[in-house]
């Protein structure tokens, strides 16, 4: 076999095909959205919900509904009852949300353990992305368009309200359907990652695009940019290598992405470092 041949391998197998196609679809609308979350400091928040879909996951699967309604019904309820919380105590966000996140997590496992199913844990925890199929790619897709459709409509209006919630309640922003409106897209997004990459890896592709596009430049048009190229570059690459490295292509584009996030740190320590000599 020559090289080329060796090279064009992976792309010879429909499941191959099929994880390239969803990688991008999944990568696309949560690097858009892990902006945001890094500017308003909701990394926690993304957390909390890709744990909280849990229950509404084994809920569905029990009633004998689609898996993403009850997983995004969970997700809002878990988002909604957190902000209810910190409006109505005096506790902290960051502690409403381990509260509440950590509660839900827990009972989607006692419901797991109660009920014989066919549907393996370590999937939804860490998804399966070469069992897609057809059907999955659709679902993902259609939330893809969805998420990435609205950030591109309202992307500015998102940003202000990111940076000065006040500042955009006074020039006649609806404030309340922007904040609500983000939640619901991040709970959509991560129904669209279950199957590709599960509940947990659902957190890195959440928030390490948009950490690492925040080291690499001071426009924001530009770090959606460089999240998007970032996160379906080392979606694709770590699928493809997956293949080559008999590895779960889920936890590569993980590991992919860290290590972008290590070269970029250090890189921006550098110059701040020669900066600071100048």
């Amino acid at each position: 076999m020559t090289l080329a041949e060796t090279l064009l391998l992976p792309l010879q197998f429909d499941f191959m095909r099929h994880a390239l196609l969803i990688a991008v679809l999944v990568a696309v609308p949560m690097a858009l959205l892990s902006c945001f979350l890094v500017l308003k400091g909701w990394a926690l928040l993304g957390d909390a919900v890709s744990h909280a879909v849990f229950p509404g996951v084994v809920l569905a699967y029990m009633a004998g509904w689609p898996l993403a309604i009850g997983a995004f019904a969970a997700g809002m309820a878990c988002a909604l009852g957190t902000g209810y919380l910190q409006a109505h105590s005096r506790l902290k966000q960051d502690t409403v949300m381990g509260v509440v996140f950590s509660g839900m997590f827990a009972l989607g496992l006692v419901l797991y353990t109660g009920i014989r199913s066919d549907v393996h844990l370590d999937h939804i925890l860490f998804g399966d992305m070469l069992g897609v199929d057809w059907p999955d790619l659709a679902e993902s897709g259609l939330i893809a368009l969805a998420a990435t459709g609205a950030v591109a409509l309202k992307w500015r209006d998102l940003l202000l309200h990111a940076f000065d919630p006040v500042q955009a309640r006074t020039v006649g922003l609806r404030v309340g359907l922007l904040h609500y409106g983000l939640l619901a897209l991040l709970t959509l997004t991560i129904v669209g990652a279950l199957k590709a990459v599960g509940l947990i890896l659902a957190i890195a592709l959440l928030i390490a695009p948009g950490a690492i596009a925040l080291l690499l430049t001071r426009s924001f048009g530009a770090m959606l940019l460089w999240s998007v190229a970032i996160a379906t570059a080392c979606s694709l690459l770590s699928v493809y290598l997956s293949f080559f490295l008999d590895s779960a292509p889920a936890p590569t584009i993980v590991v992919m992405l860290s290590l972008c996030f290590v070269a970029v740190f250090a890189r921006a320590s550098w110059r701040a470092r020669r900066t600071a000599q100048a």
